[in-house]
C-alpha cells in the first residue's frame, strides 16, 4: 500500500511541475527538393557543410548543395536584399586563392517564386594537375539562398552541363 501511495505521490508531483512551465514549439532543420540526374548517388565526405553531396565517380562529376535560411541570416544581421547581393557577396571570397580562374559573366533567371543566378568558372587544380569546370548556381527562394556546386573536368563541360542546370532549377523548399 506504501508504495502505491508513493507512486501516486510521485506522479502527482511530476504533473504538477510540468503544468507550471511554460513551452514555445520551434522546428529545427529545413527540408528542400532538389532533383540528381539517374547515374548520380547521393554521397558524403565533399563538403562538410553541404546539406546533400552527390557524385558519379564513373563519369567523374560531383557536387554538393549549402543552403542559407533568410531568417536565420536576420539573426546574424546579414540582409540582403536581393539574390544578386547575396551573390556578390559570396563570389567576392571564392576561389580568391587561385591563380588560373576564368569565370563567365552571370546568367538570371526566375521560376515561379524562386530566383536563380549561374556562372561557369574554369580553374586549373594543381593536385589534379588539370582544369576543372564548375557550374556555381545560387537559388533564391522564399525561405533560403542556395548555393549548387557541380563539376566535372573542363574538357566535360558540354556533356555535363545541361545535366547540372537541371540540378540547379530543380530547386524547391
Amino acid at each position: 500500500m506504501n508504495k502505491i501511495i508513493t507512486l501516486f505521490i510521485i506522479a502527482l508531483t511530476t504533473a504538477t511541475i510540468s503544468a507550471q512551465t511554460k513551452m514555445k514549439e520551434f522546428k529545427a532543420g529545413h527540408t528542400f527538393n532538389v532533383s540528381l540526374p539517374d547515374y548520380m548517388n547521393k554521397t558524403v565526405g565533399l563538403n562538410g557543410d553541404s546539406a546533400i553531396e552527390y557524385k558519379s565517380e564513373v563519369k567523374e562529376v560531383y557536387g554538393f548543395i549549402i543552403y542559407d535560411l533568410k531568417e536565420d541570416l536576420r539573426l546574424v544581421e546579414l540582409n540582403y536584399n536581393s539574390i544578386n547581393e547575396f551573390n556578390d557577396d559570396f563570389m567576392k571570397d571564392f576561389l580568391k586563392e587561385e591563380e588560373k580562374k576564368s569565370m563567365s559573366s552571370t546568367v538570371s533567371k526566375k521560376i515561379n517564386e524562386t530566383n536563380f543566378l549561374e556562372t561557369d568558372v574554369v580553374l586549373f587544380d594543381k593536385e589534379a594537375n588539370m582544369e576543372i569546370y564548375y557550374l556555381i548556381g545560387i537559388a533564391e527562394t522564399p525561405k533560403a539562398f542556395y548555393k549548387v556546386f557541380s563539376w566535372s573536368s573542363k574538357e566535360n563541360k558540354d556533356k555535363f552541363k545541361g545535366d547540372f542546370q537541371k540540378i540547379l532549377y530543380s530547386i524547391k523548399d
